[in-house]
């Protein structure tokens, strides 16, 4: 099954500590169905310092999330929406919102 969200997206987390927030999809990784979610599912991480003059310390970054608790986040509506694809007369095919059945734009 095909990942319908792409970086870039917006996405609305539906479950786990950050339910409700919004952020910008950083990464996906389409193997284990899996993103990485700008300022969400923050965790630490006890790094050692490597080379010389790099820090050592506690580094706070995103943790990916299964794709099943991210909804694509439509503006239109304020709120998370499951994705479609309708293929187009051209042979094209685009990604659609289910709740309003609007297009989505690509993310810049």
């Amino acid at each position: 099954m095909a990942v319908r969200i792409r970086k870039g997206d917006t996405v609305q987390v539906i479950a786990g500590d950050d339910k409700g927030r919004t952020g910008k999809v950083l990464s996906v990784d389409e193997e284990k169905r899996r993103v990485v979610v700008e300022k969400v599912n923050f965790v630490k991480r006890h790094t050692k310092a490597r080379k010389q003059g790099m820090k050592s310390g506690i580094v706070e970054k995103e943790a990916p999330i299964h794709l099943s608790n991210v909804l694509l986040y439509d503006e239109r509506l304020q709120r998370g929406t499951r994705v479609g694809v309708r293929a187009l007369a051209d042979g094209k095919r685009e990604r659609v919102s289910k709740a309003s059945g609007e297009t989505i734009a690509k993310a810049e």
